[in-house]
């Protein structure tokens, strides 16, 4: 298999989960900043201009993160980062889909990129105000969650590599200020061997 992977983007999360389960699979770096994933050639590999994209040895594309993440886990039952029990599974899968779509989608994004949600430069500053509440917010109900318990769901999970990547937003692009359980949970996660590899890639 092939990841398309950018530095310090969400595909950091998938990275991880990579690396967690052992899975072999070539890393393709794509260089966003410098616009790479809207040219001709990497819109070829994966028509929506973004990464994270995973390619199978068929050949057959998979995009979006939880997409990805649930296929590798699948791959690895074994390993139960996704858990087999119903109610369970809903759990995680609410939690990757809140880190995705609300705390990235709309709050990150907001911060770095507030031309997309507002032509209006004037009003950049009170877009990215509102993107930092949003994120803050994520944080905040994930600190509840992890009141009582070390992981998202209990046990290590796609959950967590999603709210990790989020994490690893706020220490090293924003500023640093995580909740008491977020921190501990970031620190647990860097911490993990698995983890240490996928930022060394």
């Amino acid at each position: 298999m092939i990841l398309h992977h950018a530095k310090g983007s969400c595909s950091l999360g998938i990275l991880v989960l990579i690396e967690e389960l052992g899975i072999d699979c070539e890393v393709r770096y794509v260089d966003l900043p410098g616009g790479e994933q809207r040219t001709p050639e990497f819109l070829a590999i994966n028509p929506k201009g973004k990464v994270p994209a995973l390619i199978r040895d068929d050949g057959q594309l998979i995009t979006e993160w939880p997409a990805i993440a649930s296929y590798l886990a699948a791959l690895k039952p074994e390993r139960q980062l996704l858990p087999a029990d119903p109610l369970g599974l809903a759990r995680v899968l609410e939690a990757v889909e809140y880190v995705v779509s609300t705390m990235h989608m709309q709050g990150f994004s907001r911060i770095v990129r507030p031309e997309n949600f507002c032509p209006d430069r004037d009003q950049a500053e009170h877009v990215k105000e509102r993107g930092l509440e949003i994120f803050r917010s994520g944080f905040d109900l994930f600190d509840r969650v992890l009141e009582d318990r070390p992981f998202v769901a209990g046990s290590f999970s796609i959950a967590d590599a999603a709210l990790f990547y989020a994490e690893w937003w706020m220490v090293n692009r924003l500023d640093g200020r995580l909740p008491r359980n977020c921190g501990a949970h970031y620190e647990r996660l860097m911490d993990r061997a698995a983890v240490r590899r996928a930022l060394d890639r």
